[in-house]
């Protein structure tokens, strides 16, 4: 006699927890074969006002008291490390705890790829206590899935990928340029509209943001790009400087000259921008500028 798995049932409960929760709310749920253990159980098309949308989702569904942990509910990853960190369509894994009825998610595809590039993936997907599914708190869960589909394409991929790569969110009107040097260091060249500065990014740095302007862009010979450059330095020190910086960050020249384009073809974005530091803060002290090209 075949023997039904005594965990099929809390399973299959937490698959039907979830399914009748998006079903309410008009989204559309397909299960997957449960034959082989794939590490997803739903396919999850949204609904918007009553029409399918193209955002797609896949869930792995867990079930039981087993999942709990001290910061809330945990989902090995095991073998699916490549797969829901890498695959065409996101994953999010949900808990089901019989014991209060609740559901709770994370998203397993945003975990792994920012652990990812931190040196390691994480082998526990966590789910936080705080982080619960129902018909409260779906709407503001269909949003922010929706949103993180919406960054698997076309330029959100990109702005996704750098932004999981440097720990940080960009805006889809934010100008953002990328650049790898011939350490195969990697800089990141932040311009939101309207800040009359531009953010530098940079793997070396451990991704720290650093404010930077044209004003404190110091390139050697940079006069001749234009007045607006390492207009904070001294004018002696524009004209003999041996080294590039920006913002207190030593520069080689291919970088220095990456930086200068990159101002250059942002300025529409700080134009009429209200200077709060940058020129304001009048010219950069020769102690920090004497440090700097000693290497302190």
């Amino acid at each position: 006699m075949t023997t039904i798995p005594s965990g099929r049932r809390i399973e299959q409960a937490a698959v039907n927890a979830l399914r009748a929760l998006l079903q309410r709310h008009d989204h559309v749920v397909e299960e997957i074969s449960g034959q082989n253990d794939y590490g997803e159980d739903l396919f999850v098309t949204f609904a918007e006002a009553g029409r399918v949308t193209n955002d797609v989702i896949k869930v792995q569904v867990k079930g039981g008291a087993s999942w709990r942990r001290s910061y809330g509910y945990g989902v090995p990853v095991r073998q699916h490390a490549e797969t829901w960190a890498n695959g065409n369509v996101p994953v999010f894994c949900v808990v089901f705890d019989p014991d209060t009825e609740r559901l709770y998610w994370a998203n397993a595809t945003e975990q792994l790829r920012v652990g990812g590039h931190g040196g390691g993936r994480p082998r526990t997907v966590r789910l936080p206590g705080t982080a619960v599914l129902d018909d409260a708190t779906l709407a503001a869960f269909v949003d922010k899935a929706r949103a993180y589909v919406g960054g698997y394409r076309g330029r959100n991929a990109v702005l996704a990928h750098l932004g999981e790569m440097a720990g940080v969110s960009f805006d889809r009107s934010d100008r953002v340029l990328h650049w790898v040097n011939d350490c195969d260091e990697q800089l990141i060249f932040w311009q939101r509209p309207g800040e009359p500065y531009a953010t530098l990014l940079h793997s070396d740095l451990d991704w720290d943001p650093v404010p930077i302007t044209p004003a404190r862009l110091l390139i050697p010979g940079g006069a001749a790009l234009g007045p607006e450059f390492g207009s904070d330095f001294p004018e002696e020190l524009r004209r003999f400087s041996p080294i590039a910086l920006v913002g207190g960050v030593i520069l080689n020249m291919p970088e220095a000259l990456w930086l200068a384009s990159c101002f250059s073809a942002t300025e529409w974005a700080r134009r009429g921008a209200e200077v709060g530091w940058g020129r304001s803060a009048g010219p950069v002290p020769w102690v920090l500028l004497t440090g700097a090209l000693s290497g302190a």
